[in-house]
């Protein structure tokens, strides 16, 4: 059994690079959006886990194959739910649970941002 303090002083440059953004699932809609990461429970495919993410400035869009909570460190960035039109805008230290099948539009409005996320996948 472990134990992980969650470093909200975790930057960008401390992720490693996972490429674009569009080869790991999500649509470019703006900025040629970059994918950084750090795995703190399992990896990316598994059903359950745990990491940093982050991106730089850009556009995206997300179709989550998974429930996800997760914690802004840093940045800020404003999100739509596709399906009901709800926007959201989240500063570092917020938090939020997407379910999974949700359709997501992402605007990173800073240079870039760090979340922290746990994601649990089920089958549908």
């Amino acid at each position: 059994m472990k134990l992980y303090a969650i470093d909200d002083s975790t930057t960008l440059d401390a992720l490693d690079n996972w490429g674009k953004f569009s080869a790991i699932g999500a649509e470019d809609l703006g900025g040629d959006v970059e994918a950084f990461g750090r795995m703190t429970l399992g990896a990316p495919g598994d059903a359950t886990s745990a990491g940093y993410f982050g991106t730089r400035r850009g556009s995206f869009r997300l179709h989550y194959p998974f429930t996800e909570q997760a914690t802004l460190l840093s940045g800020e960035v404003r999100m739509v739910n596709e399906q009901s039109g709800e926007q959201f805008h989240f500063r570092a230290g917020d938090s939020w649970l997407i379910a999974q099948g949700t359709i997501t539009r992402w605007e990173v409005l800073s240079d870039d941002f760090v979340k922290h996320y746990l994601a649990v996948a089920s089958s549908q």
